[in-house]
């Protein structure tokens, strides 16, 4: 059984940073890709960023571009997302989210990640 755990949320001044960590068990994590994802209250989850499984491409959603970095460290089973110069509008929980289709593309929509941590909560006041 695959398990996310994620941390690394609060509560962060506008133009402040945060680390989010999402440490993986139960399956041989260097082979999938992996994403975050975030949700706020009233709207769809949708994807900030992923990397693939052998972190040689990544994908940032325009609004995060510049702002947002995804790593992992394989031998860890651990991604990161480390997020700065956050602002109000980033406010949302933050889930991490693992593939199943070994070593393939970096899929974009929630639909294709089976595997999900249960969410940090990451709050930037004004």
């Amino acid at each position: 059984q695959v398990q996310l755990v994620e941390s690394g949320g609060g509560l962060v001044q506008a133009g402040g940073s945060l680390r989010l960590s999402c440490a993986a068990s139960g399956r041989i994590f260097s082979n999938y890709a992996m994403a975050w994802f975030r949700q706020a209250p009233g709207k769809e989850r949708q994807i900030v960023a992923g990397i693939r499984w052998s972190g040689s491409s990544t994908y940032y959603t325009d609004s995060v571009k510049g702002r947002f970095t995804i790593s992992r460290d394989n031998a860890k089973n651990t991604v990161y997302l480390q997020m700065n110069s956050l602002k109000p509008e980033d406010t949302a929980v933050y889930y991490c989210a693992a593939d199943t289709v070994v070593q393939r593309g970096l899929p974009l929509t929630a639909a294709d990640y089976p595997y999900w941590g249960q969410g940090t909560q990451v709050t930037v006041s004004s």
